[in-house]
């Protein structure tokens, strides 16, 4: 190996240790708090705009919500820093059956999972 590319070599290591360092100072990946009844609304209404809701269930973890709109189910999961939104026929989600204290669901591109408490599905605020 010449000089020039070891020099090369030591500059590129080096930015990318001053990378790393000034992401982990910023703090780019952060927690994601939980959702409750004023983010779970704020987030239903950026994500699904032309829906009105008439009722939200929020998971016991508040790691995502199921909210009902006639017949369709809008759902918000966590997935990474952020929300994943996905709607579904509501007879879809309305016959899924809890196991564990765990709803899961089937989207078109994930099974994420919902806390449920007392494993009843679905709720008193969507039925």
């Amino acid at each position: 190996m010449d000089k020039a590319l070891l020099i090369q070599l030591g500059g590129s290591v080096a930015a990318v240790t001053l990378l790393v360092a000034f992401v982990r100072w910023l703090g780019v990946a952060r927690p994601t708090p939980p959702l409750d009844a004023e983010s779970a609304k704020a987030l239903l209404d950026v994500e699904f705009p032309d829906h009105r809701p008439e009722a939200t269930w929020i998971a016991a973890d508040g790691a995502g919500l199921i909210a009902r709109d006639a017949n369709l189910a809008l759902i918000l999961y966590r997935r990474g820093d952020g929300y994943v939104a996905r709607d579904l026929p509501w007879t879809k989600v309305a016959s899924l059956k809890p196991t564990g204290g765990r709803l899961a669901v089937r989207v078109s591109d994930a099974r994420p999972t919902f806390a449920v408490r007392d494993d009843v599905w679905p709720p008193k605020e969507l039925a």
